[in-house]
């Protein structure tokens, strides 16, 4: 050491994370909606071809999800892992302009979906091993402020180019926030990572209960904590119904438009980040006090009301104002699902390996979304694929709210909630 004080390695650690989540906000989702745009209107690939290279990307990511998780439990170099996946997933989106034909840019944008999901579990260890099980939540509000905050920077940023330079402008955002989320990575002090608290470890001094909080459960908890199940059906159901939905938005907005399909693409994205800060915000700030399952609840609630205004016009101002909700949908999902992870999965040192498994129900929506709507689209119009889309949500609603419970309260019933799991595991 050198007579720098723990609470200034905090507080460093702290501005590195902003910094972190802010500039991998357009890096960890690759081209994201974008790549709809750039294929239907530069490609002139039709909406079908789309959802189905949309989804093959997405399955990639399904099937290193949960081992992307594991990795993050087991492996101390949290940093370099989140630098080697930037890398590749820039890479890749940067090779798109030169390919045309479908296995090219499946392939290249399924490897940029492979490396872009070890960005969640490692973002939340990282926050957890820093800041501890009692200030997770507001860390966690505050990690999603900033990435929204990112995002809406980087939406706007890529609209005014897209309308100067073309829909491949995008290209080279993807480069510069590249390069700020290596500097910022870099900058988190590896001494302020508690690694065993990173992984969902507590640390307990009585003997007779170290052997239990100082080793990680089997990996048996994923398939016998009878909550973590249900709140991954939820998840799988949120992304199901919510996917989808912003590129059917972004494909009807360039059909209208060509020349402004991508920056009015922007708009909608820039508008959605900007009210996802305070939803991020407001959880981080509320949910301890209010309940998780309230929120994870309202932001299922969003999604069949979104779902059905979409139907109502096609004018360019209706569509992107009707985007604002899912600021307040996806703001509070991104925000409470950790949290709700890190509750359920208290003090058995499996909350990355289980985040990867959410996260993996959720990527499983994600790609039945997107192959869904692309072919309710090709048969029976946009309307029918937003309304089949709100109707899944509808079931994630009643799922959730006949059967997962309120993990906050549970964990409040225990006097030493830091140690022991929120949630019974059967």
């Amino acid at each position: 050491m050198t007579g720098v004080t723990p609470s200034k390695h905090l507080a460093h650690a702290g501005r590195a994370l902003d910094a972190a989540n802010f500039f991998l906000a357009d890096v960890r989702d690759g081209l994201g909606p974008y790549l709809a745009i750039y294929l239907l209107t530069e490609q002139k690939w039709d909406e079908a071809s789309i959802g189905v290279v949309m989804s093959l990307a997405t399955i990639a990511g399904i099937a290193a999800q949960t081992p992307a998780g594991a990795l993050v439990d087991a492996i101390r170099a949290k940093r370099m892992i989140m630098i080697a996946a930037a890398i590749i997933v820039t890479a890749a989106s940067l090779a798109l302009p030169l390919m045309s034909s479908f296995w090219p840019v499946a392939i290249s944008q399924s490897i940029a979906n492979a490396a872009g999901v070890i960005f969640a579990p490692a973002i939340a260890a990282v926050s957890l091993g820093i800041v501890g099980a009692r200030a997770f939540t507001a860390r966690v509000g505050r990690n999603e402020s900033f990435n929204h905050a990112g995002n809406a920077v980087g939406a706007v940023i890529a609209g005014a180019a897209a309308y100067a330079l073309g829909p491949s402008a995008v290209f080279y955002l993807m480069a510069v926030t590249s390069a700020g989320s290596l500097f910022s990575v870099l900058a988190i002090p590896e001494r302020a990572i508690d690694h065993d608290a990173a992984r969902g470890l507590s640390h307990r001094t009585d003997s007779a209960a170290s052997d239990q909080g100082s080793q990680p459960s089997g990996l048996g908890i994923l398939l016998t904590c009878r909550p973590l199940l249900i709140f991954a059906i939820s998840v799988a159901l949120f992304h199901l119904a919510n996917a989808a939905m912003l590129p059917l938005v972004g494909q009807k907005l360039a059909l209208q438009d060509k020349n402004l399909g991508t920056s009015l693409m922007s708009a909608c994205i820039a508008a959605a980040q900007l009210v996802m800060v305070p939803m991020a915000l407001l959880v981080g700030a509320r949910a301890d006090r209010w309940g998780h399952k309230r929120f994870f609840l309202a932001a299922l609630l969003i999604l069949p009301l979104r779902a059905v205004l979409y139907t109502l016009s096609d004018d360019k101002a209706w569509l992107v104002g009707v985007q604002l909700l899912d600021g307040i949908g996806a703001g509070i999902f991104g925000a409470i699902m950790p949290v709700i992870v890190a509750d359920l999965m208290r003090g058995t040192g499996r909350f990355n390996v289980a985040q990867g498994a959410v996260i993996t129900a959720q990527s499983i929506g994600a790609a039945l979304s997107t192959a869904l709507a692309g072919v309710v689209v090709v048969h029976a119009g946009y309307s029918a694929a937003f309304l089949a889309l709100g109707a899944t949500a509808a079931v994630g609603v009643i799922v959730c709210w006949l059967l997962l419970p309120e993990t906050k309260a549970a964990e409040a019933a225990h006097p030493n909630a830091a140690t022991v799991p929120a949630i019974p595991a059967e």
